[in-house]
């Protein structure tokens, strides 16, 4: 069945009061802490976890694969949705660990505004940078958060200056400290100068206890530390939505995420200043959109509107979530009109018919069934193992769409796998299928090993720890990983197989998209091919392209 149809009015209005939003940073900057304290602070759940599980906390809703607990760290991507006053909010968590920044990526494509955090000890990480310059690309409008302001950090003058003089992002402060890093007064808040002073709850698990200021009380009561904070949060620009939206700017905020301070503020700023999700663009360049509206009124569709049929495109696969089901979960975006569970849509890639009985919410590892989804929402596809990262859904009642591809990241570091008992030889071919599918690594079969021995290709070596704990733990195929001294891949072409099969040191796999890659020592070695094979193209493999 297709969904019934709604009013263009109807889809609109619930589209508009939906925000999605991830998070970026650096590791250990308190990315999933944040995302708990915000699902606390809208009542999503009872009490915050902490990363490592101290003090007789759990870990986090959103960190749930067992390895991300023992580890501390986040490895795969998380979807919370949760309401807060009249909104809907879905909340992208992602990877921290510069290995998985291919599924951080993906989920980047997923959402319409970022909260980038910062340490406020350290300021611009290396993997903030990078997850910044996606953002930027896509278009993605950012509110930065300074994270850990009750510890010992930089002055709050010269984070800002880091801002514009590294990425060129003006900060437009909604909030300021008192007092500086590691000793933390409150917080001024730069509209009415009014001031919010917090009381610590054991373990920062519940909501940390709250005392309001007007500004004549504050100034009375805090004097020169009140003053200070007044003068430099006046040094700066207000906060200009335009300029916010069209990457210029970067409204500001500061905080402790472990404490639960300045979170609520933060919740605020994204129902205030994150756009509703908007038209789609498509591979096509729109031209089976519409006539529509926008979320955001006043903005004329350019591809995909709101408020056309149902559409949407998957970002990301994950297994493992229901261990004693096997169970293979797609999480698609919803870009367009309203989904109904039980609907029957159209999968662009093959042209079938495509049943969604089984969709579910996801918050963490819990799920529940979802009946309806509108545009910004992520709803989770049970089962769907003929799904794959990057495929578009749509109503067949409506017109045809294709959104664009996801690229892959290029490997860096290569392993071959074996399996390491003969008799778990069939689990061990099904599980590495399943994470392929996920995208955990890029399995590539060589010529010379066979599909018995594939090869693992990743960003990063953290990624091969995760593919054997969960071969061991979650398929019940543990196996054995032969590190390869290969650091570069190119494409080739079928024209060009022979020459490059025939050079020595280099090693000729298959994706399982059929494209042939030609595996490298490194840089030079690539170098020097090309000096002495002209006329063979070699084809960069470039995820941060698009």
């Amino acid at each position: 069945m297709s969904a019934p149809v709604l009013s263009a009015a109807t889809v609109t209005a619930e589209a508009r009061r939906r925000r999605s939003i991830a998070v970026i940073s650096h590791p250990d900057a308190g990315k999933s802490t944040l995302t708990e304290a915000l699902a606390l602070h809208a009542h999503a759940i009872d009490r915050a976890g902490a990363v490592h599980g101290k003090g007789g906390r759990s870990g986090t809703v959103s960190d749930w694969l067992e390895i991300e607990r023992t580890r501390g760290i986040s490895i795969t991507s998380a979807a919370l949705q949760f309401e807060y006053g009249d909104h809907m909010i879905n909340l992208l968590d992602t990877p921290g660990h510069a290995d998985f920044s291919e599924d951080t990526y993906r989920v980047l494509t997923a959402v319409d505004a970022a909260i980038m955090l910062l340490d406020a000890s350290k300021g611009l990480e290396p993997q903030t940078l990078k997850l910044f310059d996606v953002c930027r690309r896509r278009g993605v409008p950012v509110i930065t958060f300074v994270n850990k302001w009750d510890r010992p950090g930089k002055a709050v003058l010269e984070l800002c200056d880091e801002l514009e003089q590294r990425i060129g992002l003006r900060p437009t402060p909604l909030s300021w400290p008192i007092g500086e890093a590691g000793r933390f007064v409150g917080l001024l808040d730069r509209a009415d100068a009014s001031v919010r002073t917090y009381r610590k709850t054991p373990g920062g698990a519940n909501l940390a206890e709250e005392t309001y200021f007007e500004a004549a009380d504050a100034a009375r009561e805090l004097g020169e530390d009140y003053a200070t904070a007044y003068d430099e949060a006046h040094l700066l620009e207000p906060v200009d939505r335009e300029s916010f939206l069209a990457g210029k700017t970067t409204p500001m905020l500061f905080g402790a995420a472990l404490a639960n301070i300045g979170v609520k503020q933060l919740l605020d700023t994204v129902l205030e200043l994150a756009p509703a999700p908007r038209a789609q663009p498509t591979d096509d360049g729109g031209a089976n959109a519409e006539p529509g509206a926008d979320a955001d009124a006043g903005t004329e569709p350019v591809a995909r509107a709101v408020d056309t049929p149902f559409s949407g495109f998957v970002f990301k696969i994950q297994a493992g979530m229901d261990r004693n089901h096997r169970d293979h979960l797609a999480y698609v975006r919803v870009c367009s009109g309203r989904f109904e569970r039980g609907m029957i849509v159209t999968h662009e890639r093959t042209g079938r018919p495509f049943a969604t009985k089984y969709a579910q919410s996801v918050f963490g590892r819990d799920r529940e069934t979802i009946e309806e989804a509108f545009p910004g929402d992520v709803v989770g596809l049970v089962n769907a193992s003929n799904l794959t990262v990057g495929d578009t859904l749509f109503d067949p009642d409506g017109p045809s769409v294709r959104f664009p591809a996801m690229p892959a990241f290029a490997p860096e570091h290569f392993a071959v796998a074996s399996v390491r008992d003969p008799g778990r030889s069939k689990q061990f071919r099904k599980a590495i299928t399943q994470l392929e599918q996920e995208g955990v690594v890029q399995v590539l079969i060589s010529e010379s090993r066979g599909d018995a021995n594939p090869i693992f290709g990743a960003v990063g070596p953290l990624q091969f720890e995760v593919a054997q704990f969960r071969m061991e733990h979650e398929f019940g195929a543990p196996m054995r990983l032969d590190t390869l001294g290969f650091s570069v891949a190119r494409m080739v072409t079928s024209e060009d197989l022979a020459e490059v099969r025939s050079s020595t040191g280099i090693e000729v796999v298959r994706r399982p998209d059929g494209a042939w890659l030609a595996l490298f020592r490194d840089i030079w070695h690539v170098r020097g091919f090309e000096r002495s094979h002209q006329k063979v193209q070699l084809i960069p493999l470039d995820a941060s392209e698009g």
